[in-house]
C-alpha cells in the first residue's frame, strides 16, 4: 500500500506510441486480454499503465491510458501522425519507442533517425509532459538479426544522449540480460512472450523512478536444457520458412504487417 506522506512522481494521462513492441505483440496473457478470440495483445505498455494506475489510485487520482502503436510502423509514422494524435490527448507522460523497423534496413540513416527522434522528444517536452524511451535489446545472439548489432548499438547510444539532453527516462533493454534468453521470445523471435513484456514493464517502472515489487525481475531464468546441433538447425530452418520468408516478401512487395490496422486504444480511458 502506498504511503501518502511519501512524495512520489505520479502521472494521470499516459499515451504510448510506437510499433509492434508497444502494441504488445505477442503478449496474449489470458488474464489481461480475455480468451484471445479477437486477437488481442496486452504488452509492456499496458502492463506499465496498470502499475501507474494503481499508484495514482493510491493517491486518490484518476488515471487514463491510450495506446496508439501499430505493428510494422517505421519511425517517421511514430514521430508524425501517431505523435500528433498523442499530443492532442494532452498527456502528462508519453512513451515513444521506434526505429527498430528502420534499423533492420542495411541503408538506415542512423543520424537522420536520431534527429527525428530528438525533435519528437523536444516537442513532447515542450508541452510539459514527461518522456519514456527504450533502447533496443542487444541482438548479439539472434540469428540473422545479429547482423544489425552495430546499427542497434549506435541507435542505443543516440537514445541515451537524447534522454540526457531533454531529461527523458529510458528503459535499458540493452542491459537487461534476462531478455537474451530465447524463452522470453515468441516463436517468431521478434516479439516477446508475456514474461518478456512483464519484465520490460517493470524495467519501465524503475526507469520512471518507482521500485518494482518483484525484486527478481532482472534475474535471468535458470539455464535451459541443452538441445543438439541438429535440433537447433531444424528449428532455425522452420523459423526461416514461417517467419523470415513472409517478412522478406512483404518488404519486396511494399507491404507491412500493420497495413489497414488501427490503434487498439485510440482514446484515453481508464483500465478495466
Amino acid at each position: 500500500m502506498t504511503d501518502p506522506s511519501v512524495p512520489i512522481h505520479l502521472w494521470t494521462r499516459y499515451v504510448a506510441v510506437g510499433d509492434s513492441f508497444t502494441e504488445g505483440m505477442s503478449d496474449d496473457d489470458p488474464a489481461l486480454v480475455g480468451d484471445g478470440s479477437h486477437g488481442e495483445f496486452a504488452g509492456w505498455a499496458d502492463r506499465l499503465a496498470a502499475h501507474l494506475s494503481e499508484l495514482a489510485r493510491g493517491r486518490g487520482m484518476d488515471f487514463g491510458y491510450a495506446n496508439l502503436a501499430v505493428r510494422g510502423r517505421k519511425l517517421a509514422d511514430v514521430v508524425g501522425p501517431q505523435l500528433d494524435s498523442a499530443l492532442a490527448l494532452e498527456p502528462d507522460l508519453v512513451s515513444i519507442v521506434g526505429g527498430g523497423n528502420d534499423i533492420l534496413r542495411p541503408k538506415a540513416d542512423l543520424d537522420a533517425l536520431a534527429a527525428q527522434l530528438e525533435d519528437a522528444v523536444a516537442r513532447i517536452r515542450a508541452t510539459g509532459a514527461d518522456v519514456l524511451m527504450a533502447t533496443p535489446v542487444d541482438p548479439a545472439d539472434a540469428p540473422l538479426v545479429k547482423a544489425t548489432r552495430g546499427r542497434a548499438a549506435v541507435h542505443t547510444a543516440n537514445i541515451w544522449s537524447i534522454a540526457r539532453r531533454h531529461g527523458a527516462h529510458v528503459i535499458d533493454q540493452w542491459g537487461l540480460h534476462a531478455l537474451r534468453d530465447w524463452r522470453m521470445w515468441s516463436e517468431d523471435r521478434i516479439h516477446m512472450t508475456s514474461e518478456g513484456h512483464r519484465r520490460v514493464a517493470l524495467a519501465a517502472l524503475q526507469a520512471l523512478g518507482h521500485a518494482p515489487a518483484d525484486a527478481d525481475w532482472e534475474t535471468p531464468l535458470d539455464p535451459a536444457a541443452p538441445i543438439s546441433r541438429r535440433e537447433a538447425l531444424q528449428a532455425n530452418a522452420q523459423w526461416a520458412r514461417e517467419y523470415v520468408g513472409p517478412w522478406v516478401h512483404r518488404r519486396l512487395t511494399g507491404r507491412s504487417s500493420g497495413d489497414n490496422r488501427s490503434p487498439k486504444r485510440p482514446e484515453i480511458g481508464p483500465l478495466a
